[in-house]
């Protein structure tokens, strides 16, 4: 090789070679496992010996003629080269550039293993004379210099030592800012998830490289316990499932359903068998479809004005009044905090594989004078969607709220009134409600979410008692033939169907809906709302077992799929708002519609800070009776927030979460098997036409003709034909897709939103020449005449008044 001569290089053992070294690497070079001068930049070496050698010299002591140099990183000294940033390439291309993108790399390798070093790329050409011509080589011949010019050397040396001394300090003081100090903040999260730590092994592919200057980051897009899970937002944490759970997040392959919540739970992509996999889940309450008792913090601020806040009505109208503290937004700020990401990952990692998820109508719109705030929700459903996909957890979405309000309380959006399938108002909002459902059955068929949603509770704790039983089944067989014709018959086309017993019990629905093709009764069983005891949960411990378990086995066979859409851990309606805002509690006694007996303080069953060892053991233990008597589950909820006025959560025995972070939850829900000792458990498989088999969809026409839609006549109103309608006109409001953008660039397929094109009837709207009352009018007599020239008219709304329990 031409140019100046390198002084000779002492072969041999450097004196500190036994001491192990902790010091800075070129970004992506692991630490060699002994001491070598290369690897500290700019180390003296004896007197004698002039300059440092460059950590890029590597096998040149042993390199004989005029070949050229293996770097010290694809040295046999060190691991594998995998990345520019190990080979002398990163030292001398600007920062910032990689090895196809800087200039200089177009003309230089100092790496023989590299492919492209004798020319075997052609488009880069590179061989032994590229490497000769480049202006880089005589740079790196400059740092090696005779012996006389030491003393020139020496001073090049000390300003240089200067020169990365300050690069030094400015790269630390950056990266400080940019990474550590962001990062410092990411606490542990209890119950399957952590922030920070390491990445884990568990990983697939990278995202495609996009055409940038930087060098490509490998993403991890699956992985196990104790692998590192990256967010949307760029942050990370650790993922903890001792279950044998997997994730799985490809942006570039959004709809993969490869992630599996548990070793037990059959992955998204596989077949989830109905009656024999169980069902154990946990409901988000309160997030998408606010509950004073769920979430108070947002009601105490509004506790104490002229309209109080009471219900998602009239917390929408303080808020959108409140311009100064945040207005109506202030619901978008909770639906982005309440529940995250890693809320799904800790579900998972306690064992659980689904959730039902509560959602009101103005997830889809609103009209005239309704005060919510529509649409916004929907978007974090989306998010929902995501994180169970990713997580491999199944979602039971529920419309929790309806037009009118189907039950008269507060999670229906209105306290007070039934104006769906009762009053005046009965048929219109239920034909409203109906086309909600179609419009959510149409978006959630689609062959990219019926996977993960794999369930459609139609309609949440509709109050048959007030407006029948047989009103409701025409409801459902209506709402059943909708959900249907957006999905096509057929095993796995479209949702499992959920219909809630309408506070009627189990045995008052077996043989209903035979042969429908896969139907799923839902029941709501609380011992806490009936009369009240001073027992605790000693006594208690095996009640769930004779009061749920027979009905359960019961309904399995006699109706088919039977769930608990909701449960708790209260044994009395002790607890913040539990029954609603400033209505006080049976077990004290004040709760309104008395009288009601004192039984004694809530002070023992809210405050869990005094709760000792063996009242959480006790918990605990009626939590797993629960369990196995209800088989197929979904705990009421995961998550109570914190009042804003004591800082703490108030109604313990109905978090989820609370109860995995202080012990009186399972950790695992399989050590709920036998706590009840059934002497007659039901046996499965369920039929063949109740999991989407042989004979499913062929309800018998005698039912079908028995339970037609419209009903006749409607409680509270009065003759079907004297009631004000819709016309099915309206433009129909398609929910939108999410937006997934390739790393690549572009975006993906995400549908558009409809399911069966052949489904298009328009919506549910007023008759222009017909008189309508407000849709949450409550007692009022029909508009007469009902249609004609005149125009529309309005009732105004009643104040809100108790609906009594069931």
């Amino acid at each position: 090789m031409s140019g100046p001569q390198y002084d000779p290089l002492p072969l041999g053992t450097d004196h500190r070679d036994d001491i192990p070294y902790n010091g800075p690497h070129s970004p992506g070079m692991p630490p060699s496992g002994f001491h070598t001068p290369e690897t500290e930049p700019l180390e003296l070496h004896e007197e004698d010996l002039g300059a440092a050698r460059p950590r890029f010299m590597g096998q040149a002591l042993n390199d004989e003629g005029p070949q050229p140099r293996t770097s010290y990183a694809s040295s046999g000294y060190s691991l594998p080269l995998s990345n520019d940033n190990q080979s002398s390439v990163y030292g001398l291309n600007p920062t910032g550039q990689n090895r196809d993108t800087a200039y200089y790399s177009l003309q230089y390798r100092d790496d023989p293993h590299d492919a492209d070093f004798n020319g075997s790329n052609a488009n880069v050409g590179m061989n032994q004379d590229g490497m000769r011509s480049s202006p880089y080589l005589s740079e790196k011949r400059d740092a090696y210099l005779p012996h006389k010019a030491r003393s020139r050397r020496r001073m090049w040396i000390f300003g240089g030592v200067a020169v990365v001394i300050v690069a030094v300090i400015v790269i630390v003081v950056a990266v400080y800012f940019a990474v550590v100090k962001p990062h410092s903040n990411n606490d542990s999260v209890s119950g399957g998830a952590s922030k920070g730590g390491s990445k884990g092994s568990d990983t697939s592919s990278s995202s495609s490289p996009q055409a940038t200057n930087k060098p490509t980051t490998k993403v991890a897009v699956t992985g196990g316990d104790g692998s590192t899970v990256t967010m949307d937002d760029g942050t990370t944490f650790v993922y903890k499932n001792s279950f044998g759970g997997t994730w799985y997040w490809d942006e570039n392959d959004p709809f993969n359903n490869g992630a599996q919540a548990q070793s037990w739970t059959p992955a998204l992509n596989e077949t989830f068998k109905y009656g024999v996999d169980k069902i154990w889940g946990v409901n988000l309450g309160g997030w998408l479809n606010t509950e004073p008792f769920i979430v108070p913090a947002l009601y105490e601020k509004y506790l104490n004005t002229s309209n109080p806040a009471v219900d998602e009505w009239t917390l929408s109208q303080n808020m959108a009044a409140d311009t100064a503290g945040g207005g109506l937004s202030q619901l978008e700020d909770h639906y982005k905090t309440f529940i995250t990401e890693q809320d799904f990952a800790q579900i998972a990692a306690a064992g659980l594989n689904w959730v039902r998820i509560p959602l009101p109508y103005w997830a889809i719109e609103t009209r005239d004078s309704e005060p919510f705030l529509a649409k916004t929700c929907w978007t974090y459903f989306l998010k929902a969607v995501q994180w169970a996909r990713k997580y491999g957890i199944r979602i039971n979405l529920d419309l929790h709220a309806l037009p009118g309000s189907q039950n008269g309380w507060n999670h229906s959006g209105k306290l007070g009134t039934i104006n769906m399938l009762n009053g005046p108002m009965g048929l219109a909002n239920a034909q409203r409600s109906l086309d909600y459902i179609r419009v959510l059955a149409e978006f959630i068929s689609q062959p990219e979410y019926k996977d993960v949603v794999a369930m459609f509770g139609v309609t949440n704790e509709p109050q048959a008692p007030i407006f029948g039983q047989e009103n409701l089944a025409r409801y459902y067989l209506q709402a059943y033939n909708i959900v249907r014709e957006a999905s096509g018959t057929g095993e796995g086309n479209g949702p499992f169907i959920s219909f809630h017993d309408g506070f009627k019990g189990l045995p008052a629905w077996a043989g209903y809906f035979t042969n429908s093709d896969r139907t799923s009764l839902d029941i709501h069983p609380y011992l806490c709302f009936s009369d009240q005891s001073a027992d605790g949960y000693d006594k208690r411990a095996t009640q769930p077992c004779t009061a749920w378990g027979p009905a359960q086995n019961d309904s399995m066979g006699a109706f088919g799929m039977t769930t608990a859409g909701e449960f708790s851990n209260a044994i009395n309606d002790c607890g913040l708002w539990v029954n609603g805002v400033n209505l006080g509690t049976r077990y004290e006694g004040d709760y309104p519609g008395g009288p009601w007996p004192v039984i004694g303080s809530c002070d023992q069953w809210t405050d869990y800070s005094q709760w000792d060892a063996t009242m959480k053991q006790e918990i605990q233990q009626f939590a797993l009776a629960s369990m196995d008597a209800l088989q197929n589950w979904f705990f009421w909820t995961w998550k109570i927030g914190n009042s804003s006025v004591t800082g703490k959560v108030e109604s313990p025995a109905w978090s989820y979460q609370l109860g995995l972070q202080e012990g009186w939850m399972p950790k695992d829900p399989r050590a709920a098997a036998g706590t009840c000792d059934s002497s007659d458990p039901w046996a499965g498989p369920l039929q063949s036409w109740q999991t989407g088999g042989a004979g499913a969809g062929q309800i018998p026409a005698t039912f079908s003709a028995s339970y037609a839609w419209p009903p006749t006549s409607i409680s509270g109103g009065g003759a079907a034909t004297l009631l004000p309608t819709y016309t099915q006109t309206g433009p129909i409001p398609t929910l939108p897709a999410p937006t997934f953008t390739k790393s690549s660039g572009g975006t993906v397929d995400a549908g558009l939103g409809w399911a069966n094109t052949a489904d298009n009837s328009g919506m549910a709207v007023p008759i222009p020449t017909c008189s309508y009352l407000d849709p949450w009018v409550g007692s009022a007599a029909p508009p007469s005449p009902l249609c004609s020239s005149a125009a529309r008219r309005d009732v105004p709304v009643p104040p809100a008044v108790i609906t009594p329990a069931p």
